[in-house]
């Protein structure tokens, strides 16, 4: 199903119109000539030029073919890959980022975001910049407030608004009917929902066409969320369902839900993640993992491990942390700083425990053929906008995905969520001209994704100088 358009449909198509007809065909606006372009459909093609017209790719022909462009850049040496989708952020998390959000993205080669979840009204002031027509902005594709249950977890007591209640069938039908008429483009389901709740969502969702994000409910087992939603984030408790006897674990949570002495929404989910969590990876049942992965085999999933395993690889420890920093908003940047000197650059921040799980977890779900997407939860957790999208890139590598793989994740899966992979994440004529063009091959290193010599978004060229200028 197609849910949202991105584009004008009848382009590409005019051109060979225009040609067949003996008419003139227009000069194009841009082309990247002899260039390796890479997409994970098409794999590499070598010796490329790429033209760009209204905002499209109009032609991906041989190099070395005449053509006539406005503007000409020389992609000899050069790799060109579709833009990159951050498929978790929260615009509106920490107002400290949210205006300078933007610019980072694209600094990045990120020309495409998916906001996971912020208060609807927030959202949408902070949305509504990005869309303004001949923004330099990603496109961004937003969900508004998470849907919880009775108690909600992100209620904005010491935590931020970024949820709203769903206690009954009622509120329920209601919250989502508001948020399509708000023109939300998708809808994100919490953890805190009952099962009876949960079904009521799906359902009003899919009547209005809008796809499914959310965390498995704490009250419902993995294998039954699964195939009802089309993505899941964080690898969030599949692993209590990972065990040999599911039901009785499930069964535990229910009881502790009912909540007789009405604890806050976030402190009742903390309870369980800390009663269950650990145990369940270490009490990890290979059958029943199993079968809880073949429920996933139509559910993208957002792992976020630069999140989860953020002891596994910090982000203090790499050379070029404190450049970003200098990239960044100055009170935050202060703030992290502080954070850097404090974890010892690079020192343990955590236990492992979850974050090797989680990179385990990944492994299997890959090599099953569960779809991988790639996303940050930006800016929780010292992830940057649009630096931490690389480093989720090597986890996903470490985890198992061939390079190639992971920029799927980080292109067509994004795209097949909102069923648009007929319009973008590959390059291809007709496709959005939303490219990055690297000084080196990602394929042979994917820490080469942010060898950035140029972005395209929206048929638009930001060199190496205007995508500086987009930072402080």
């Amino acid at each position: 199903m197609l849910y949202r358009s991105v584009r004008p449909t009848a382009f590409a198509a005019s051109l060979y119109f225009l040609a067949a007809c003996g008419g003139a065909v227009p000069a194009a606006d841009l082309a990247i000539e002899n260039v390796t372009v890479i997409d994970a459909v098409n794999g590499t093609r070598e010796a490329q030029t790429v033209l760009v017209e209204n905002g499209l790719i109009s032609a991906v022909m041989p190099a070395g073919e005449a053509v006539d462009a406005i503007e000409t850049v020389d992609g000899s040496g050069q790799y060109l890959i579709p833009g990159l989708w951050d498929f978790h952020v929260h615009l509106t998390y920490d107002e400290r980022f949210t205006d300078a959000m933007a610019g980072l993205f694209l600094n990045h080669g990120i020309t495409s975001i998916r906001d996971t979840g912020g208060p609807l009204d927030p959202v949408l002031a902070a949305v509504a910049p990005l869309k303004v027509e001949g923004a330099t902005a990603p496109r961004v594709f937003y969900a508004g407030p998470l849907l919880d249950g009775e108690y909600v977890v992100y209620d904005g007591n010491g935590r931020p608004p970024l949820g709203i209640g769903n206690p009954d069938v009622e509120t329920a039908r209601a919250n989502v009917a508001r948020l399509a008429e708000a023109g939300v483009d998708f809808l994100k389901i919490y953890e805190m929902v009952t099962p009876e709740i949960f079904e009521v969502l799906v359902e009003e969702a899919s009547a209005r066409g809008l796809p499914m994000d959310g965390h498995v409910p704490l009250s419902m087992r993995a294998r039954d969320v699964g195939p009802h939603v089309q993505s899941l984030e964080h690898l969030r408790n599949i692993e209590m369902d990972c065990v040999a006897d599911g039901d009785v674990w499930v069964a535990e949570r229910q009881a502790r839900l009912a909540n007789p002495d009405g604890i806050s929404g976030g402190d009742l989910r903390s309870s369980l993640h800390n009663l269950q969590r650990i145990p369940a990876v270490e009490a990890y049942d290979e059958a029943s993992c199993a079968e809880v992965i073949s429920a996933m085999m139509n559910t993208i999933q957002v792992p976020t491990l630069r999140l989860n395993a953020l002891g596994v690889m910090p982000p203090f420890a790499r050379a070029d942390w404190d450049t970003l920093l200098d990239k960044l908003p100055a009170d935050a940047a202060e703030e992290w700083r502080e954070a850097t000197e404090a974890n010892g650059q690079g020192g343990p921040m955590r236990d492992l425990t979850y974050g090797e799980w989680s990179l385990f977890l990944v492994g299997l779900m890959h090599e099953a053929g569960v779809p991988i997407g790639a996303g940050t939860d930006t800016p929780i957790g010292f992830a940057a906008p649009g630096y931490s999208l690389h480093s989720e890139l090597e986890l996903l590598v470490r985890a198992g995905l061939s390079p190639l793989e992971a920029l799927r994740a980080a292109t067509v899966h994004p795209a097949e969520f909102f069923g648009l992979q007929g319009e973008m994440g590959t390059i291809e004529t007709g496709r959005v001209a939303d490219l990055v063009l690297l000084t080196a091959n990602p394929l042979d290193d994917i820490t080469n994704t942010r060898a950035i010599e140029a972005v395209v978004t929206k048929g638009q060229l930001l060199n190496r100088g205007a995508l500086s200028a987009l930072v402080n």
